[in-house]
């Protein structure tokens, strides 16, 4: 019998082969489909790169004319899922609905033909256009509003923001959104990912798919970690000059300093580089945030004391700074990440059907054998 090594989470043991995305973390490098993900955050789109994420390639002028099409108009959500909606508690986490919601939509589309091209492409296409109404339909009805609907004139970023404020936003905020919006597009095989893959495994159909990542997303050791950067930058420092003593009451407690380290990179993130040059051209443009300031100084500081570790700022560090600066609630700070991550984890379930094998691990079992059944007068 072979003696398998356990290693806690996984770490560094490969789940599955993939040519969707790379990441080096000695370097601080991150492509997809062979890409530098800074070379897509400034010439491409987030539904052109997600269309590099699932099928492999940049799409022709005509095919991604084709797919912006298809999305424009699949976007509007059947009344009784916002019938549903509306029934949902106000004080309820915008995850935990859009995690049944996504769900939902398996129930409206429940033909599972998963070697049916067109089934896969009519699948990606309604993921991606209902994802995004839903959490703004929620954000509004939660506030006891009717939702806004989608105007087909409006890109994917900017036709977001307006559905969140029935404002249209400013050409450049809708611009740094979908940078935003590429930049969280696919990390590899991250928690939620590898999710995905093990739901995917058992031939379920993609909205269940979807659901199960957007579960696992929620985590704040995961997707909730963006919403906990503010929460720690506003509660629990306030001021540049409570910076120094709180990381070092940090590294005392051997507490987590949200925002930093990362399981892979070893030096920054390169998409914290691109999140906080984003947030320096909104706040030149729109203002100044008071934490800002704060979060440059973390970063400074935690670099002192901790970049001989490899604890770098991470891609939630400077995301939720930007995203406040365009008017996105902090708990909608997750739900944009997982519209971002539907094209990553859409691009790993379609990979995943080219080859599939249902993930079953073993374990190492730490229990005890043997024992007696004691009966219930005895114990």
């Amino acid at each position: 019998m072979t003696v398998c090594e356990y290693r806690a989470g996984l770490e560094g043991i490969p789940a599955t082969q993939s040519s969707i995305s790379f990441v080096d973390g000695q370097r601080g490098l991150l492509e997809y489909r062979g890409i530098s993900v800074e070379e897509l955050a400034e010439k491409s789109t987030f539904l052109e790169t997600s269309y590099l994420l699932i099928w492999g390639e940049l799409p022709k002028k005509e095919e991604l004319e084709l797919f912006e099409y298809e999305i424009c108009h699949h976007r509007r959500l059947k009344y009784r899922i916002r019938d549903m909606m509306k029934c949902f508690p106000e004080g309820g986490h915008p995850m935990d609905a859009l995690q049944a919601c996504a769900a939902a939509l398996g129930l409206f589309y429940s033909r599972r033909a998963l070697d049916d091209p067109a089934y896969i492409r009519a699948a990606v296409v309604r993921l991606l256009a209902k994802i995004p109404t839903m959490v703004a339909a929620f954000q509004l009805m939660r506030k006891g509003n009717d939702p806004i609907q989608p105007r087909d004139d409006l890109d994917y970023s900017a036709n977001f923001l307006y559905m969140l404020t029935e404002t249209e936003p400013d050409p450049f905020a809708a611009h740094v959104f979908d940078v935003c919006l590429t930049l969280h597009a696919e990390h590899t095989i991250n928690a939620s990912t590898f999710s995905a893959l093990v739901t995917a495994s058992t031939l379920t159909d993609p909205y269940a798919v979807v659901a199960s990542a957007v579960g696992t997303l929620a985590g704040p050791l995961h997707g909730g970690a963006n919403e906990e950067v503010i929460t720690m930058l506003e509660d629990e420092i306030g001021t540049i000059e409570n910076v120094r003593p709180y990381v070092e009451h940090c590294i005392e407690k051997k507490a987590k300093i949200m925002g930093f380290g990362h399981r892979v990179y070893k030096v920054k993130d390169p998409r914290a580089t691109i999140l906080q040059q984003l947030a320096e051209q909104l706040f030149e443009k729109y203002g100044e945030d008071q934490f800002y300031d704060i979060a440059v100084e973390l970063e400074r500081v935690v670099q002192e004391k901790l970049g001989h570790k490899g604890i770098y700022a991470n891609v939630d560090f400077y995301s939720g700074l930007v995203y406040r600066k365009l008017g996105i609630p902090t708990d909608l700070f997750t739900p944009v990440f997982a519209i971002s991550r539907t094209a990553g984890w859409l691009a790993h379930w379609k990979e995943q059907l080219g080859e599939n094998r249902i993930f079953r691990p073993t374990q190492i079992y730490t229990g005890t054998h043997g024992n007696p059944y004691i009966p219930m007068e005895k114990r």
